[in-house]
Order: C-alpha cells, then structure tokens, then sequence
C-alpha cells in the first residue's frame, strides 16, 4: 500500500489522469482505506471545479514581480548543492 507522502506527490498526475493503470490501481486503493487522502482528492477536485468556472484575473505588476522573484530564489537554492 502507498504512503499518504506517495499519495500526494502522485496526486496532480492522478486527477489529470495520466498515470498507468496500475498506479491507479494503487491510488485508488489509498483513498479508499485513507480518509485523510480521500479528503484531500476531495477537497482538491471541488476547488478545480470552482476555479474552472472564475475568469483569470490580472495581478499587479508589483505584485507578479515580487513573486517571480521569489520563486527564482527558490530555484536558485534547490539547485545550490547542500552545505555540509
């Protein structure tokens, strides 16, 4: 049986379904014996649909700055070997 962390990190390739049939498998059975997962693909599933149904909406320039840099800082650390 998969591991809830297994779970997760396979969770977007799940709902996109575009994971093998035995992954699927696997998945499927997780959420059925873990209700913690199952509230998860739950709760996951009910927000896409409600954000499928809202039109985008532009952020501030500032804004989208700020968190691109960010998330370059972020790349740039994980690419960094670790400090030992």
């Amino acid at each position: 049986m998969l591991t809830c962390k297994e779970f997760l990190q396979e969770l977007s390739d799940f709902l996109d379904e575009t994971v093998d049939p035995g992954l699927r498998n696997n998945l499927e059975a997780h959420i059925t014996a873990c209700p913690n997962c199952f509230v998860i693909l739950d709760t996951t599933k009910r927000t896409i649909q409600v954000y499928k149904g809202v039109d985008a909406q532009p952020i501030p320039e500032d804004v989208h700055l700020r968190l691109m840099r960010a998330v370059d800082r972020k790349a740039a650390a994980r690419r960094q070997p670790n400090a030992t």
